[in-house]
C-alpha cells in the first residue's frame, strides 16, 4: 500500500513538474519584444521624391457662374490670347461680358520614376471671383515645375463636391465650390532623371534626425549586406554602398524590409495655444515640485439707462450705459507633486492641480522654467 502510495505521489510530482516548465517555455517565447519597425517607414532614398507642378488655366462652360470679367481683366487677356492662337482675331476695344468662364490654377505632383504617358491627379482652384466652377470643363493647360520646364498637360472635366443655390437674395452652399479635381486629368510628357543610377553610391535619410537610430540603421544594414555597406554620415543621413553584382531595384527592396528597432526620442510637450491642447510623449518625467494655482474671473455687466424729460420740458431723451465689473478670486493652492518616472504619473500629476488646459499652458512652462518638467516644450 505505502509502495503504490509512493508511485503515485512522484507521478504526481511529475506532473506537476512538466506543467511548470511548460508555463516557463510558454513565458519565454510570449514575452513582449522591442517594438520593431520597417526601414521603409523610417527613412527614404534621398531624391525618390515627389516634385510640385503649377499652372494656369481656364475653365469654360459655367452655368453663369465665372469671373466678372470687369473685376478680373486677366482672365478677358488669357480669353483674347487663346484666341489670337487658334486664328480667332477680335477688333480693338471689344470688350467681353463673359458669365461661364474662370480663370484657375492647376497643382498636381510628380512622382519618382513618372514616364512619359502616365496620369495624375490634379486639382484646380479659383483664382478670380468665380461663384462656382460646377460644371466646367479645363481647357489644355501646361503645368509646369520649379525649373520652368513642363512636365505635363491637363485637361478635362472637373468634379466639384458641393452644390450651391440662390434667388431673391436667399443663397445656401453645401461644402467648397470654388474647388474641383480632374482624376487622371493630367498626362505626363517628359521625365526626370533616375536618382538611383546616378552614382555609384546612394545616400538613405531618416525621416527625423537622430544619431542613435542612425547608428542602429547603419549596424541593421552591415549585419545583412556586410560591413562597409552602410555608414552614418550624421544623424540624418546613411551613405550606402550596393553589393557588386546586385541590381539597385533588388538591393533597395531587401533593404526596406529591414526591421529595426528605433531608439526612444526626445522627451517632448506638444503645447497649442490657440486651442489649449497639450500633447506629450511617453518620455516625459517630473521631478518633484511645488505649485500654486489660482483662479481669476472678471465679469463686466452693462445694463442701458435711458433718461426722459419731463413733459413741456423741452429736454431732450438720453440714453447711456451703466457698467458693473466684478472680479473674483479663488484663493491659491500649494500642490506638491511627486516625481514621476513614466507618462501615466505624470498625467496623474497634472490632474491633481485641477487647472484648465489654457492654465495648463503656463504652468507647464513655469514648471519647465523651475527645472523640473524632463521635456522639450514646442509651442505650435
Amino acid at each position: 500500500m505505502n509502495h503504490l502510495l509512493k508511485k503515485l505521489t512522484q507521478l504526481v510530482i511529475k506532473k506537476h513538474l512538466e506543467i511548470v516548465f511548460f508555463l516557463l517555455f510558454l513565458g519565454v517565447f510570449l514575452l513582449p519584444t522591442a517594438h520593431a519597425e520597417r526601414l521603409k517607414d523610417l527613412a527614404t532614398i534621398q531624391g525618390v521624391r515627389n516634385n510640385q507642378l503649377l499652372g494656369y488655366g481656364l475653365v469654360v462652360g459655367l452655368d453663369g457662374t465665372g469671373d466678372q470679367t470687369v473685376q478680373t481683366p486677366f482672365t478677358v487677356q488669357s480669353i483674347f490670347s487663346m484666341l489670337q492662337q487658334m486664328g480667332v482675331n477680335l477688333p480693338p476695344g471689344t470688350n467681353l461680358q463673359l458669365k461661364n468662364v474662370a480663370s484657375v490654377m492647376v497643382t498636381s505632383s510628380l512622382p519618382a520614376f513618372a514616364q512619359p504617358g502616365q496620369t495624375l491627379d490634379i486639382t484646380v482652384s479659383s483664382l478670380g471671383n468665380a461663384k462656382s466652377l460646377r460644371g466646367g470643363t479645363l481647357l489644355m493647360t501646361p503645368l509646369k515645375g520649379a525649373d520652368g520646364q513642363v512636365y505635363a498637360i491637363a485637361q478635362g472635366s472637373l468634379v466639384v463636391g458641393g452644390v450651391g443655390a440662390s434667388a431673391n437674395g436667399s443663397q445656401t452652399q453645401i461644402n467648397h465650390l470654388s474647388v474641383g479635381r480632374i482624376s487622371d486629368g493630367a498626362t505626363v510628357e517628359r521625365s526626370l532623371a533616375n536618382p538611383i543610377n546616378q552614382s555609384d553610391t546612394m545616400n538613405l535619410e531618416l525621416k527625423e534626425s537622430d544619431f542613435s537610430t542612425a547608428a542602429l540603421v547603419s549596424d541593421a544594414v552591415n549585419r545583412k549586406f556586410g560591413q562597409n555597406t552602410a555608414f552614418a554620415m550624421d544623424g540624418r543621413v546613411i551613405r550606402l554602398q550596393p553589393p557588386l553584382g546586385q541590381s539597385r531595384v533588388s538591393f533597395l527592396a531587401d533593404l526596406e524590409s529591414i526591421n529595426v528597432s528605433p531608439a526612444a526620442g526626445y522627451a517632448k510637450i506638444i503645447l497649442n495655444a490657440r486651442t489649449g491642447s497639450v500633447v506629450m510623449n511617453k518620455a516625459v518625467t517630473l521631478e518633484s515640485c511645488a505649485v500654486s494655482h489660482g483662479n481669476l474671473s472678471v465679469v463686466i455687466d452693462t445694463a442701458p439707462v435711458i433718461s426722459q424729460p419731463g413733459p413741456f420740458s423741452e429736454g431732450q431723451t438720453i440714453s447711456t450705459s451703466v457698467s458693473r465689473i466684478d472680479i473674483n478670486k479663488e484663493p491659491g493652492k500649494v500642490l506638491k507633486l511627486n516625481s514621476g518616472a513614466n507618462l501615466s504619473d505624470v498625467v496623474k500629476a497634472l490632474n491633481a492641480i485641477g487647472a484648465t488646459p489654457q492654465d495648463l499652458l503656463a504652468i507647464l512652462q513655469a514648471m519647465k522654467a523651475a527645472g523640473s518638467l524632463r521635456a522639450e516644450l514646442e509651442v505650435i
